[in-house]
């Protein structure tokens, strides 16, 4: 039985029929991407209920093995990322989001309502769990990040989840994930047949306003 993991919660209207489950980042915590619901133009969509979840706390070897809240570890500055990827971790908090999405099941909200979103290592998250899937999903939300164990998606993805819809931003400018690396996610998932929609911005890792309105738009086309 995995444990249900600390969320902040935030609902736009009484009985909710729809959900987005929303990552954090590396080091920040469930109320990094709170304020930004109030900025979003949902109108036409049913009331949502928006779960931020706090990763776990663990040693990131990254920052000299210091302790905080992140999704997996990170092998240190210098190494292939993507060759020393922290396999177990991705694959215990992948458990983790899917006990949310069993809970948001549980109270009364059908799969193919829930986005799983994220940013940075979140947005890897959204990626790991919901193309592994195995019931629809409304959308994909991925805000600065990339696949992770891309080597294994095309072996371990599920038919379920093949045409959810995958929204993609990135800043051209990011320093801490280049944008050519979550190009290369893109394109991964274009040849395995997804339906991804792009948009990069001149930004760093950070979140723009153009990025909010398109966030608004795209989440009306999915569960309005």
């Amino acid at each position: 039985m995995t444990n249900l993991l600390d969320t902040v919660e935030l609902k736009t209207g009484d009985n909710p029929s729809a959900s987005v489950i929303w990552m954090h980042g590396l080091g920040a915590d469930a109320n990094d991407f709170v304020p930004i619901v109030r900025e979003l133009d949902l109108r036409g969509c049913p009331a949502i209920r928006f779960v931020f979840p706090n990763a776990p706390q663990i040693p990131v070897t990254l920052n000299g093995g210091y302790i905080m809240r992140a999704w997996y570890d990170i092998a240190a500055a210098g190494t292939d990322i993507s060759k020393r990827e922290d396999e177990h971790g991705l694959r215990q908090s992948q458990q983790q989001i899917q006990a949310l999405i069993a809970r948001e099941n549980e109270r009364g909200i059908a799969t193919d309502k829930i986005v799983i979103a994220g940013f940075s290592q979140g947005c890897a998250m959204s990626l790991q769990t919901g193309l592994r899937h195995p019931e629809k999903l409304a959308g994909l939300l991925c805000l600065s990040g990339y696949v992770p164990l891309a080597d294994k998606l095309a072996s371990e993805r599920h038919a379920a989840n093949q045409d959810t819809p995958i929204f993609m931003v990135h800043g051209t400018a990011d320093p801490v994930i280049p944008v050519q690396r979550a190009e290369q996610s893109r394109d991964l998932l274009k040849s395995l047949g997804y339906k991804v929609e792009w948009h990069d911005y001149w930004m760093q890792h950070s979140v723009s306003e153009q990025e909010i309105v398109d966030i608004g738009n795209w989440l009306r086309k999915v569960l309005a």
